[in-house]
């Protein structure tokens, strides 16, 4: 395709240059040539005046002489004779033959004679004898002054247009083709079992449109895998129950060798089934990283389930406010853990504040991590230490740490942590500390400082202008 596209750019550009240039350098010689003639006329025209006056010899040489060529030889004046036994008079150099002359004399304006190393401009002019003709010679080399010079220059132009249009083919070529060899190799190592490769999303649109398929496909063969993984474990585990029925009735059987045989025939099933579980729990896990090792987009996760929760909301009457999810923010995250984490903090709000509470979620997209916030303004929490405690698994008095088990898990896979606050509205905030490098939550409170700035001057906006 590169090459392809650079041979139709150099065939193009090489046709517009032939286009413009050959008849502009063929101008420019017809302009140098007019050019050198006008000059030649020009100077023709500062003798006339003379000849008018006199055609005295002395008179005419002078004139000759101070001229602006006369003194190189290349002006000429051929008088006509003066009376019955009078004879004409040559001053100067005379180039132009006897009867390109009389032609002249007879044609009755200025015509141009070819002689050699050039041409000679021959001008009539009317004095009192007759005719005289003055004759201006015109070299070759005046002729294409400058012509070459133009013709390199323009030459040149034409030759760094060509050379540029190709350059820019060349890189247009590249920026198609390379996205193209990415989602080409992506599909080969997708097809050599790397669930975890995806395709960059950029490009030109059609390039960027099959990148989106071929990772939405990467996504659903991911999770095919899985659920079947997750079929033949469960279907393993279905039958180790009838084979412990199995192997408890072989026992009683006796020593026949009909049951040795029954038992040792168990027995083989039985680690059969061991080895298909222990199989599957082995690739569901493998699939289960690869999934995380792709991330997803938290910012398309959370308007997909505030979309989910906005219906109840409104419902109840709150008033839900969602801020930092209109660009897409990676996490290395699965996409369904990411949603099982957002249920569970939002299931809360709904649980543990009252009906037409305000609550808002929040992205913040940092260098090194991604912060999601989940505000409330409800009535918070009195301990938030020993909420996160029990979160850890600590229970009491049948308490599930208000399902922060699982968003802190989410959390600790990617390096950050959990932290419940005081959050801009009045309420609870869960911050979410997502790493984007395996770095540890930063302590310390600069930085909590400055996103709360900017989560109010966020909410200010939101209420000016009610979305």
């Amino acid at each position: 395709m590169r090459w392809a596209l650079v041979k139709v750019a150099l065939a193009v550009t090489a046709m517009v240059v032939v286009a413009f240039a050959v008849p502009l350098g063929l101008v420019v010689k017809e302009l140098a040539r007019d050019r050198a003639y006008g000059s030649a006329e020009r100077q023709a025209a500062t003798i006339g005046p003379v000849l008018a006056i006199t055609t005295d010899r002395t008179q005419l040489e002078r004139a000759v002489a101070s001229a602006e060529t006369g003194s190189g030889g290349r002006i000429g004046v051929h008088v006509p004779a003066s009376g019955r036994n009078g004879r004409s008079a040559e001053i100067g150099t005379r180039r132009a033959l006897e009867a390109d002359v009389a032609a002249a004399v007879k044609l009755g304006r200025a015509s141009i004679s070819p002689v050699p190393g050039g041409s000679s401009l021959l001008q009539p002019t009317a004095v009192a004898s007759g005719i005289a003709v003055v004759e201006v010679f015109v070299p070759d080399a005046a002729l294409t002054n400058g012509v070459t010079t133009s013709w390199l220059v323009l030459a040149g132009v034409g030759l760094a247009l060509v050379i540029g249009s190709v350059a820019v083919a060349d890189r247009l070529g590249t920026r198609m083709v390379r996205p193209a060899e990415r989602l080409a190799g992506a599909a080969h190592d997708l097809g050599k079992g790397e669930l975890g490769v995806r395709v960059p999303e950029d490009g030109p649109k059609e390039l960027r449109l099959a990148a989106s398929a071929f990772n939405s496909m990467a996504d659903q063969v991911v999770q095919l895998l899985a659920n079947e993984r997750e079929l033949a474990a469960d279907l393993s585990h279905r039958l180790r129950t009838p084979l412990t029925v199995l192997r408890l009735n072989t026992a009683s059987l006796g020593d026949t060798p009909a049951a040795e045989q029954t038992r040792a025939a168990v027995e083989q099933l039985e680690r059969e089934v061991d080895q298909i579980i222990r199989t599957a729990r082995e690739q569901k896990a493998q699939t289960q990283q690869a999934a995380a090792a792709v991330g997803c987009d938290a910012a398309e996760v959370i308007r997909e389930r505030m979309a989910f929760w906005s219906a109840l909301a409104e419902d109840e009457g709150r008033t839900v406010r969602v801020a930092g999810a209109d660009r897409p923010v990676r996490i290395p995250v699965a996409r369904p853990e990411l949603a099982a984490a957002l249920d569970a903090m939002l299931g809360n709000v709904f649980r543990h504040t009252p009906e037409g509470t305000a609550f808002a979620v929040d992205v913040h997209n940092a260098k090194e991590a991604v912060i999601v916030l989940v505000s409330d303004a409800g009535p918070g929490i009195a301990d938030p230490a020993a909420a996160l405690r029990r979160g850890h698994g600590g229970g009491g008095e049948g308490s599930t740490g208000l399902g922060l088990d699982i968003v802190r898990r989410l959390a600790e896979s990617t390096g950050g942590d959990v932290r419940i606050g005081r959050s801009v509205l009045g309420g609870t905030e869960v911050r979410i500390w997502l790493a984007l490098d395996g770095r540890r939550a930063p302590h310390g409170g600069r930085r909590g400082h400055r996103l709360r700035r900017t989560l109010r001057t966020r909410w200010r906006r939101a209420a000016r202008t009610g979305t």
